[in-house]
């Protein structure tokens, strides 16, 4: 496969084969309370919990979601989900450090305050009006609505740790970076 991006500098033009079959997974975010956090990612954004882990000896519980396909086939062996859950795309690992969500002090850094690093997630939505409205109904705080700013149809929600969470609707994003003139 051909991309007109693979001209960029630094990139390698064709995977190498030793790369064949890699896929991305997961990305991992640290939360206060999972219970705060797991309310808002299947409760806002329809995430379902696949798998729970705790580590007692480390103190710390891993949760990993995704939106599975409607009909897919989850196994109930609990080795055979395992399995199952570290071959999904587009996971999100939720990590809880034991204890952080009783001190009221307790933050984490979202990597959009300075010094910045991490920047956001993303979720791409059928409706970004709708979207909107149901993050309206649900007291979900917006850094970004889709008519602000100079980049239009995309918002930026937060989550309840502070991470910032990109919402946008494919289809309206055609001319997204495309000279102005053209446009």
């Amino acid at each position: 496969m051909s991309l007109p991006e693979s001209n960029e500098p630094g990139v390698v033009a064709s995977p190498p084969a030793a790369t064949r079959g890699f896929v991305f997974n997961h990305s991992m975010l640290r939360v206060k309370d999972p219970a705060v956090a797991l309310a808002f990612y299947t409760g806002v954004l329809g995430m379902r919990l696949l798998r729970k882990l705790d580590f007692p000896e480390m103190k710390f519980s891993l949760y990993f979601l995704a939106r599975p396909d409607e009909d897919a086939q989850v196994p109930q062996d609990p080795g055979a989900r395992m399995t199952w859950t570290f071959s999904q795309r587009g996971i999100l690992e939720l990590t809880h450090n034991w204890g952080t969500e009783a001190d009221p002090q307790f933050r984490y850094h979202d990597g959009n305050a300075q010094p910045q690093g991490f920047g956001h997630i993303c979720f791409a939505v059928p409706d970004l009006a709708a979207a909107v409205r149901w993050f309206d109904e649900n007291g979900v705080a917006f850094v970004k609505r889709p008519d602000q700013g100079k980049m239009k149809d995309v918002a930026f929600i937060k989550d309840p740790d502070g991470y910032w969470i990109e919402i946008l609707q494919p289809d309206l994003l055609a001319n997204l970076g495309a000279p102005a003139a053209s446009r």
